[in-house]
């Protein structure tokens, strides 16, 4: 069964990362790896807040047309 991440396979993997190493150094990757899982982690919370607004906006218009049923 071979490795298979992003459509990559085995050797060309390895190359991939040699060539990041080298683009970026040893030392930035860390640095470049924490900003990305905050990006990651900023682009959830907005998510999980426009569900939220949407949920608000979605209840406050049932709840309207239920007074207005009454």
């Amino acid at each position: 069964m071979e490795l298979l991440f992003l459509g990559l396979r085995g050797w060309q993997l390895i190359i991939v990362v040699l060539a990041i190493v080298l683009l970026f150094g040893a030392n930035k990757i860390p640095d470049l790896m924490r900003n990305l899982g905050r990006g990651v982690h900023s682009f959830r919370q907005g998510v999980e807040d426009a569900k939220a607004e949407i949920n608000k906006e979605v209840k406050k218009a049932t709840d309207i047309d239920t007074d207005a049923k009454q």
